[in-house]
Order: structure tokens, then sequence, then C-alpha cells
């Protein structure tokens, strides 16, 4: 759920907005590149440490569906669960006015409170991480973190002790700071596609549905189904548009989509048989479904540690078991643009 990178104007902040593909998420692609429709709904008063300004260096114009977002001035707000959220950016920003006031705002250099109850909201970038989790008391480690990054992010979590947190997969579009957002819905998903799982999934998706905002609440199982289709998604639109300079996402299913089906079966044959899950029928089409959604998002290898690195490891470690590579289209292609 998407994001360009950020220049910051001052105050260059770690726990910025996620500057990638887990927050420009899915919404048709005859509204991606319209206007943003307006939406009624104070600014709640918050509490606050630092501040932080920035602007993005890519945008694409976005134009909220009718029923999504916009919310009656009059109308009864859904009580939320108050929150801890690490990071100002759009995402942290647009969770923090779906709430009632009541939440507390973690910036750069500060630390998580110890004695505020409640789930603490992660949004920051991957490689952030470590300087968060550093920020949160230990005792809160386990219980109470809950993380909206994009990617693949258990070896990071087995390393830490985590265990199994609560995760995120944020579907959904927030063009600039405190614009509406805009929900995660696709041809093939129109019921939207964000989704929650742990202990605080409950109350993450009560703050989504009062910002209008679609949130599912999964199982482990089916969770994590989708988080590695969606990681199979940025991997294999990312590098196949990147073998092509200028091409968006639009284009790499529009014009390149021979090259985007034979990756994705390949990586999804990996983590299948890495994960020993089976994925349901249909990825190819669900995946280009949602690539049209964001037909104007960019494409470029990033974030290779959490994304397509997972991959290249899977295949690192047959090749030192003597076995044929699982991945060697994408083995190849990362060569290709010297990734690796």
């Amino acid at each position: 759920m998407i994001s360009g990178n950020f220049l910051f104007t001052k105050s260059p902040s770690p726990y910025a907005s996620m500057a990638d593909v887990s927050t420009l998420a899915a919404l048709s692609s005859a509204s991606f590149c319209g206007q943003i429709t307006s939406i009624s709904k104070p600014i709640p008063k918050i509490r606050t440490i630092g501040q932080s300004q920035y602007r993005a260096s890519f945008s694409c114009s976005l134009r909220a569906p009718s029923a999504a977002v916009t919310m009656d001035a009059g109308s009864t707000k859904v009580k939320v669960v108050p929150a801890v959220i690490v990071g100002g950016g759009r995402v942290g920003t647009m969770l923090l006015d779906m709430g009632d006031g009541e939440d507390f705002l973690v910036k750069r250099g500060e630390s998580v409170p110890l004695d505020f109850d409640g789930p603490i909201l992660v949004c920051t970038r991957n490689d952030d991480l470590e300087a968060v989790l550093q920020a949160t008391p230990q005792s809160r480690w386990s219980a109470d973190l809950v993380f909206f990054q994009n990617g693949m992010l258990e070896p990071w979590f087995k390393s830490k002790g985590l265990g199994d947190p609560d995760q995120v997969l944020a579907y959904f579009a927030v063009s600039k700071l405190r614009e509406p957002p805009v929900d995660g819905k696709t041809d093939k998903n129109p019921e939207g596609l964000t989704a929650a799982y742990g202990k605080w999934a409950s109350a993450v998706a009560e703050r989504l549905h009062a910002g209008g905002l679609s949130c599912k609440v999964l199982d482990k199982e089916a969770f994590q189904k989708q988080m590695l289709e969606k990681l199979i998604w940025i991997s294999a639109f990312m590098l196949v548009g990147a073998r092509h300079p200028g091409a968006t996402v639009g284009i790499v299913e529009k014009e390149y989509r021979s090259e985007v089906s034979s990756l994705i079966a390949e990586l999804a044959g990996a983590a299948a048989s890495e994960k020993g899950i089976v994925f349901d029928e249909g990825m190819e089409e669900r995946l280009c479904a949602y690539s049209r959604a964001v037909a104007c998002f960019p494409t470029a290898v990033k974030e290779f540690k959490w994304r397509n690195g997972w991959f290249y490891s899977i295949s690192e470690k047959a090749i030192a078991a003597g076995k044929p590579d699982p991945c060697p289209l994408h083995t190849a292609w990362l060569k290709e643009l010297n990734v690796v």
C-alpha cells in the first residue's frame, strides 16, 4: 500500500513516510492520475515531539473514489484505540488524523514512551527499523509493535528476537502530507487489499475504517501468502522496469508482460518452496491488476536487502549446496544491472 524518494528542506528525519510502493497503493487506473477530491475531516490535536518538513520529489495526482475516503462532517466518528505512532510523514500523519486526538507521535531522536498503553504503529522506512527498535522500551517489543513496512521482514524479526510481531500490508495511496488517502482497490480485488495481522490487527482495521479505508484482518497463513505476493510484485515489476529505463509500472504491465510474467512465475516457485506454502491461483492476474492501478508509479531496484535480496539469498543457498539456481532469470537480470 507506494512514494518516490524524498528531499528534505530541513531536519531530515529517518522516520519520514515510507517512500516506496508500500505507501502508494492501489486505486483504479482511470483515477490514479486524476485530481484529488476534498475530504471534510478535522485535524486532531496531537502530542508530538520534534518537527520535520519535507517535500516529495515524485508525485502523481490522485482522485479518491467517491465512496472511499469522503466522510460526512456530521457523521458519528468511530472510537479508535489510542496509539503511539512512529514516523511523522504521510502515512504516520494520516493515521494521526484518523485518531481521536489521543495519539502520541514520535519523531527522530525521541523515545517511545513506556507508560502509553496501546499499539505502536511503526511507519518508517525499512532501513530505519533498527533505530526505532532502540528507541522503544524492550518490554514492548513483542507485545505492541505493529510494522507497516513493505518487503520481507521475517529474517530481521528473527535476528532481533521479535518472534511473530504484528504487521500491516498497506495498500493505500497518500500523495502528499495530509491529502486524502486513496483506498487499495483493483479490478480483481474491489473489496480492497490492505490487511492486518496480530494482536492489534482489529484496532488497526478500526482506525483505517474510521478514515474511510478498507482493511481485513487475516490469520498468519493468509497474511504470509499476501505478504509474499506483494514481495513478488515489487521485486518483479521493479526489476523488469529497471531493465527498460523510463518504464513505469503500467508500461511494464502493458509492454513487457511476457518478461514480468516469467519472473513472477520464477519468484513464486522459489517462495513457495522456501516457505512450504501453496499460493492461490491467479497470482499473475492479481499482480497485473495492481500494476494497472498504480500505472503512473516509476520503477527502480531499491531496498535490495528487503526485496530482491531475499530471493537472491535463496539462489545463493541453492548454488552453495550444488543445486541449480531456482531463480536464474532473476539472478541474470540483477547481474545485468550490476545490482549483484
